[in-house]
């Protein structure tokens, strides 16, 4: 099962020690694309020209013995969410089909600082709404473990892209487990970094006060050389916070002495899968055979988090999407004859059925005679569930659990019944709500060749703590390693 590709790690280090070329690894992903993509459907966009163009550059540059960035020569792949400009941006929507913004996003201004090379533009369920690609306008991404099964969302294509082998690294965007979610599902490395960590500007919005950016790759290592790139300050963003970035790819392969680790009991109760449940418990006893302290802990208020989550993040969206209005840009319904006809008839068009199903919740919970009732009590109960890590990071340095309840369902299955897919939420919301950074990692497989992911969480801004623990458990196993069958 194992794939004989470097991982993205030992990628960007030969690409750092001139041992490959970001010509060759670039014609090698690219080809990747053209020779997976068309059973999976990760990618909305690939300019191959350009691509090839930019890696012919970096190479030149490092041949010529200047100064090259971070990431130079990687290829990376980003979410369909991000701003860049001359490209499509289409947040998988009939409502931006054909709009190119004029100017990049923060962290698209920094992979070009880093000399990546961007390869193309990932699907996703429209607008970053949904936890499976269903929703997506433009096509179903397949999980490439089992194309007849989804491979989780928000960011769908860049976790199935990393998990094919099309690309060492790609970027997401976690506003309730958007990340981690995919990740788990498609068995790679997927992070959430603390809130105001990454600069949001340019990042189309869906609810500003979960959104966060953040890294997919093969390994822990790759994952911290995507998020030391695009974190760090940007004054265009209110939220964004005004920190040192470490030097995470240096740290990350010192393991922790003394780690303590926390398992919340309110992760391993009903609804969860026994064969998912005994590979998360089969990684914390790896961490036990490294020496980590293992505690029980309680999160009392995580039972309130798919109700509060859900109150905060449409009221946000509600707010966010009433720009789309037919008249600024994004689609225009052709035949209205006034104002309003305008107004309903071109969101009616443009928006997919569960955008719509979030914006009337969220419209709902802030008008008249509803808003203390459900937006405030949100946020009171928001607080809670941020007082309950703060309780729990007294005393443990990482909090240890599922990812998902399940490993990934089959595509239609869950279709109709909205509720049973915001329950796939259950264990990765939280860290939203609390700002909190987060990770998944590959632990395991189902008996039917599924994989697994354990979820670990820190305390706000403990990136590189969580990057060190999640790098102990990746060197004592090879999960990480493992490719589908199309990729090796």
């Amino acid at each position: 099962m194992g794939s004989g590709e470097p991982t993205a790690g030992e990628l960007w280090r030969h690409l750092q020690a001139g041992e490959i070329t970001s010509t060759q690894a670039t014609t090698a992903a690219l080809d990747a694309i053209a020779a997976r993509d068309s059973r999976i459907g990760a990618f909305l966009h690939v300019d191959r020209d350009a691509a090839l163009a930019r890696a012919a550059e970096i190479d030149a540059r490092r041949k010529a013995g200047q100064p090259v960035g971070l990431l130079a020569g990687l290829p990376v792949a980003v979410k369909d969410v991000l701003c860049t400009r001359g490209q499509p941006v289409t947040c998988a929507s009939k409502m931006l089909a054909g709009f190119q913004p004029p100017y990049d996003a923060h962290v698209i201004e920094r992979l070009s600082a880093a000399d990546a090379v961007l390869i193309g533009r990932t699907n996703l369920d429209e607008f970053a709404m949904g936890s499976s690609s269903e929703n997506s306008a433009v096509q179903i991404t397949r999980n490439p473990w089992d194309t007849s099964r989804i491979p989780g969302g928000s960011s769908s294509g860049s976790a199935a892209a990393v998990a094919a082998r099309m690309t060492p690294v790609a970027l997401g965007s976690d506003t309730g487990g958007s990340i981690r979610q995919p990740a788990g599902l498609c068995g790679v490395v997927g992070m959430k970094p603390t809130y105001g960590r990454v600069s949001r500007y340019g990042l189309v919005a869906y609810a500003s006060s979960l959104d966060q950016i953040g890294p997919f790759s093969t390994d822990v290592t790759g994952a911290a050389a995507l998020l030391q790139a695009i974190a760090g300050y940007d004054p265009r963003d209110s939220t964004s916070v005004n920190r040192p970035v470490p030097d995470w790819t240096a740290a990350v392969d010192q393991p922790l002495k003394g780690l303590k680790i926390g398992v919340a009991k309110e992760h391993f109760a009903e609804g969860l899968d026994a064969e998912v449940a005994k590979s998360v418990r089969s990684a914390i006893d790896v961490y036990r055979s490294l020496g980590a302290v293992i505690k029980d802990i309680s999160l009392p208020h995580a039972k309130y988090c798919i109700a509060t989550y859900y109150l905060i993040a449409c009221s946000e969206a509600s707010g966010n999407l009433a720009r789309y209005d037919g008249m600024h840009y994004g689609h225009r319904a052709e035949s209205a004859k006034t104002l309003l006809e305008t107004f309903a008839r071109s969101r009616g068009e443009g928006f997919g059925a569960e955008v719509k199903r979030r914006i009337m919740l969220g419209t709902y919970a802030l008008s008249s005679g509803y808003y203390d009732q459900y937006y405030v009590k949100a946020l009171r109960v928001r607080r809670l569930i941020r007082q309950d890590f703060d309780a729990a990071f007294a005393d443990v340095d990482v909090i240890a659990g599922p990812v998902t309840p399940t490993a990934a369902f089959k595509i239609g299955e869950k279709a109709n019944d909205p509720l049973a897919m915001y329950l796939g939420d259950i264990y990765t919301i939280s860290a939203n709500l609390a700002g909190l950074p987060g990770m998944s990692i590959p632990c395991g497989f189902t008996p039917g060749g599924l994989p697994i992911g354990l979820q670990l969480l820190a305390a706000p801004w403990q990136e590189e703590q969580l990057l060190r623990a999640a790098r102990m458990y990746e060197r004592e196993t090879d999960w990480n390693r493992r490719a589908p069958e199309m990729a090796r």
